[in-house]
């Protein structure tokens, strides 16, 4: 039995063999996040040696911020997500068309609010970072040009999960590879050619979402499938927004949650000077790279499961569960050998100052060669949110990459000043979440919690 395809682009992942129809949806991901990476690392990369080390500082510790303020929101959207390509796999097409323009309406008040907090708590968040002088002015105007953004970036995230939902995951990556040109070019232009500064690597990055945002959604427009957007019915419908909050929200909290630890994280990289933060930042440029398989697997290994449970396929859940796993966890260690090879050589691309280079190395060979533990937990995670468990992710993250990870390094730092401390924390906290999630994914039955779902609804 072959996979079943619409229009070339759509992939049902409820049959044929379960390494092709992964692998063909798993793919577009990887190429998609390898070129959002590429054009990441070439903003980092254009900031670095055209204006300064001070202000790759100021780029390098936006990721945390930018990803508790996001984290939150975009969380939720995965909420959307799991609902969509359950519906998808039981062809319930009236609740699906419900799903995707309650999700999109979210999106867009999501996006709004983001606009307005980013905009006005980004200086008062970076002072209580520790931010130094020399670096914070430059900061917060990155940070307010990025936030003004967030309808452009939220849409799009929206609707490429929408896409992915339904096993389109091809078209997301198109749009992608554009917006990734138009972003490298625009910073070679604002940043190379006319020198305005680090606030117009964050203009490259909203006007090249922006138009990626209107492409997906013309696509969801256009198309004549069963999940076409008719922009006149674009508004939130209670229940599913309930729904959506319900399986969205643990993502949600995880995310911020995470987001938050990983700002103390950097509030203590910022004590050790901008040199600290100019190295940390580029190695996680770097890390980056090695999160690719983790992610596109992860969110491969939700769409197949949710779509699988959905049409009660639960012997194959079981069996693409453990192939998705076994993949991305191969893959991911060995980017981390490569990177532990490589450390001196990518972060002196950012940075050749000698300083930089070696806050950079030391971190990338402390954390490097534990990515398969990292892949572990976000793959295992990606099942139990595609089954309906998010709250078992939020939980297991929550206490082991947020509340360990920050009182061991506010413990040991209190102890040893050396920024060792702050980097062996992340192999530690990513060893115990492991240990947790095995432990729940072979004693916890989670394959029936949409069977009980239903049942429950309908009795």
């Amino acid at each position: 039995m072959n996979i079943r395809k619409t229009h070339g682009a759509q992939t049902s992942m409820i049959e044929g063999p379960i390494w092709k129809g992964l692998l063909s949806f798993a793919l577009p991901i990887f190429l998609g996040n390898l070129f959002q990476q590429l054009y990441n690392t070439a903003d980092t990369l254009i900031v670095g040696n055209f204006i300064g080390k001070e202000a790759l500082a100021a780029v390098s510790s936006s990721g945390n911020l930018i990803f508790m303020l996001v984290g939150f929101l975009s969380g939720m959207a995965m909420g959307a997500g799991v609902l969509i390509s359950k519906y998808f796999g039981a062809k319930d097409h009236q609740r699906l068309t419900t799903a995707v323009h309650t999700a999109l309406a979210f999106g867009l008040a999501a996006g709004l609010l983001m606009t307005v907090v980013g905009v006005l708590l980004t200086p008062h968040i970076l002072g209580w970072m520790g931010t130094p002088e020399n670096v914070l002015p430059q900061s917060v105007a990155y940070f307010r040009t990025y936030f003004y953004g967030g309808v452009a970036m939220f849409l799009y995230n929206i609707c490429t999960g929408i896409l992915q939902a339904v096993g389109d995951s091809r078209h997301p990556l198109y749009y992608l590879i554009l917006s990734s040109l138009i972003n490298v070019s625009l910073d070679l232009l604002f940043v190379g050619g006319l020198r305005m500064g680090v606030a117009s690597a964050a203009a490259a990055t909203v006007i090249s979402q922006g138009v990626s945002a209107l492409l997906c959604l013309r696509r969801l427009v256009r198309t004549e499938e069963v999940y076409r957007v008719d922009l006149r019915r674009v508004r939130i419908d209670w229940p599913m927004l309930k729904l959506i909050v319900r399986f969205g929200l643990p993502s949600g909290v995880q995310n911020s949650l995470i987001g938050f630890a990983n700002v103390m994280v950097q509030t203590n990289i910022n004590a050790f000077g901008d040199s600290a933060m100019a190295g940390c930042g580029s190695y996680s440029k770097i890390e980056g790279f090695a999160f690719l398989p983790v992610t596109c697997f992860s969110m491969g290994l939700a769409t197949f499961v949710s779509q699988n449970l959905g049409a009660r396929q639960h012997d194959r859940v079981k069996q693409g569960a453990r192939f998705g796993v076994l993949c991305s966890v191969v893959t991911a260690e060995v980017i981390g050998v490569a990177i532990w090879l490589g450390a001196p050589f990518f972060i002196a691309l950012f940075n050749s100052d000698p300083e930089v280079v070696a806050f950079g190395v030391r971190q990338a060979r402390v954390e490097s060669l534990f990515y398969c533990l990292l892949a572990l937990n976000h793959c295992i995670a990606g099942v139990l949110r595609g089954a309906g468990k998010a709250t078992v992710p939020m939980v297991i993250m929550m206490v082991c990459w947020c509340v360990i990870r920050v009182v061991y390094i506010t413990a040991a730092v209190g102890i040893w000043r050396n920024i060792l401390v702050i980097f062996t924390a992340y192999p530690l906290t990513w060893s115990l979440s492991a240990v947790a999630f095995l432990i729940y994914y072979f004693k916890a039955d989670w394959l029936h919690t949409f069977d009980r779902l239903d049942a429950r609804q309908q009795g």
